[in-house]
């Protein structure tokens, strides 16, 4: 089932369909500002697992690849994650943009979520229906890319429903987006470090190491 919403003024009464069909255990794919996500309630347990599954079939692999999840803001992120002082200041300045940063997970996250890991990565997308329906569910969406069985991302909803429409509960129509993957930057240790350099500028950042 595929929803419409107006990318830059989502209409409450929408998001509030979206957030009921997350809170019911549903899997719903929607716009960011890099690439269109599907994801989950974090703390729905069977949602989470049906999601990772989800993952496994479009990889092609057998173990599960790591979730991220997004927040509403930075204060939201400190419930999840520990930020440390330079951390802060540097996630203050980027966000919300196009990045997601790996950080140390605290005890809120679900075990689901986590697994032999201690980190999590954490997205504050600038997109104001990616925002909406975490802010209208009241906590984090558990997120992956949307790509097709060749690892290419897709950049509309029609796509997405003809391939996964059977595993996916509702389709947000946000529009068409340019998909781009998103900046991945490691904080959870001394020093920052870029895993992968996608559409957010590193420009500002100090003692980033390439790896």
């Amino acid at each position: 089932m595929i929803i419409q919403i107006n990318a830059d003024h989502p209409q409450p009464r929408r998001i509030d369909q979206v957030t009921e069909t997350l809170k019911e255990g549903g899997i719903v794919a929607y716009p960011t500002d890099t690439v269109y996500g599907i994801g989950c309630d974090i703390f729905n347990k069977k949602a989470v697992k049906r999601l990772q599954q989800l993952v496994r079939q479009i990889k092609g692999e057998d173990k599960e690849s790591p979730l991220s999840f997004i927040c509403k803001d930075l204060s939201n992120i400190a419930e999840y994650a520990y930020v440390s002082d330079y951390a802060y200041r540097s996630l203050r300045r980027m966000l919300p943009g196009p990045y997601t940063f790996v950080l140390e997970a605290t005890k809120l996250v679900p075990k689901v979520m986590l697994k032999k890991r201690k980190t999590v990565g954490i997205r504050v997308p600038d997109s104001a229906i990616a925002l909406s329906i975490v802010e209208m569910l009241g906590n984090p969406v558990a997120n992956t890319s949307a790509t097709d069985t060749d690892g290419e991302l897709i950049p509309d909803p029609w796509t997405i429903e003809d391939l996964y429409g059977h595993a996916v509960d509702l389709v947000v129509d946000g529009g068409y987006v340019f998909p781009e993957p998103s900046t991945v930057i490691d904080f959870s240790g001394d020093y920052p470090q870029l895993l992968r350099e996608g559409k957010g500028s590193v420009g500002e950042l100090e003692f980033v190491e390439l790896i």
